[in-house]
């Protein structure tokens, strides 16, 4: 699946202010990692960020919001939010900052060379 290069764009442009952030293509799209962390990432009309689990439940509520489901099972801490609940500046910073604000405390998921 191709990724929205359009909201991808839009989401460089809010972490260019950030050191340490790197594009790795992930799950048929887009991945912005910071700090070696999968922090947000772009598919072709939404985006999936990664958030504090503890306040999941009270960002997800509202149309167009998903819990992220593989192989039936919900993952907590990640949303998929469509490309018509961040056309704006605004509602895209809100998510990324969420992001970002987890991204501090978050563990590295970094496998080991075995």
């Amino acid at each position: 699946m191709a990724y929205n290069e359009k909201i991808a764009g839009r989401i460089r442009a809010a972490l260019a202010h950030l050191s340490k952030v790197e594009e790795k293509k992930m799950f048929g799209g887009i991945a912005f990692m910071v700090n070696g962390k999968m922090c947000i990432t772009v598919g072709k009309d939404r985006i999936m960020c990664r958030v504090d689990p503890a306040i999941h439940d009270d960002v997800s509520t509202g149309t167009g919001i998903q819990t992220v489901k593989m192989r039936g099972r919900e993952y907590k801490g990640f949303l998929h939010i469509n490309e018509d609940l961040i056309k704006t500046k605004k509602a895209l910073d809100y998510w990324i900052q969420l992001a970002l604000d987890f991204n501090k405390i978050a563990k590295s998921s970094k496998k080991s060379n075995r």
